[in-house]
C-alpha cells in the first residue's frame, strides 16, 4: 500500500508552482535540470515578457513531487539569485486584474457623471 495516500496536505498545496527570482537568462532545459530531480513534470512555463521575465511556473505530474520541490528549492541558489518557489493560488493571481478592472470602472462611472474626487493633502 502506498503510504502517500494516507497523508493529509495543506489545503493550498498543489501541483503548479510559481518561481521568482529566476535569473533572465535561464532556459528550459536548465529549469528541467533542476527541478526534475523531484519527479516527473509535466510542463514549465518560463516569462518571455518584461513584466514576466525572471518568473516561471512549473507544473508536476504528483502533488507529492511539487510539495517536494517547493520544500527543498524554495531558498536555492542558481547564479548568485535565490529562488522563490510557492504553490500557484489562482485566487491571489486575478486580485491584481480585479482591482485594476474596479478601479476602471469607478473612472468611467465617475466620468459618466462629472463627478471629482478630492484631492488629499
Amino acid at each position: 500500500m502506498n503510504k502517500r495516500n494516507h497523508i493529509r496536505l495543506p489545503p493550498e498545496v498543489n501541483r503548479l508552482l510559481y518561481v521568482r527570482n529566476l535569473p533572465y537568462k535561464i532556459t528550459s532545459d536548465e529549469m528541467y535540470d533542476i527541478f526534475g530531480k523531484f519527479g516527473a513534470i509535466r510542463q514549465i512555463r518560463v516569462g518571455n515578457t518584461p513584466e514576466t521575465r525572471g518568473t516561471a511556473f512549473v507544473v508536476y505530474e504528483d502533488i507529492f513531487d511539487a510539495k517536494n520541490a517547493c520544500d527543498h528549492l524554495s531558498g536555492f541558489n542558481v547564479c548568485n539569485r535565490y529562488l522563490v518557489v510557492l504553490y500557484y493560488q489562482s485566487n491571489k493571481a486575478f486580485k491584481r486584474v480585479d482591482m485594476d478592472k474596479k478601479q476602471e470602472e469607478l473612472n468611467n462611472i465617475k466620468a459618466k457623471y462629472n463627478l471629482k474626487t478630492p484631492e488629499a493633502p
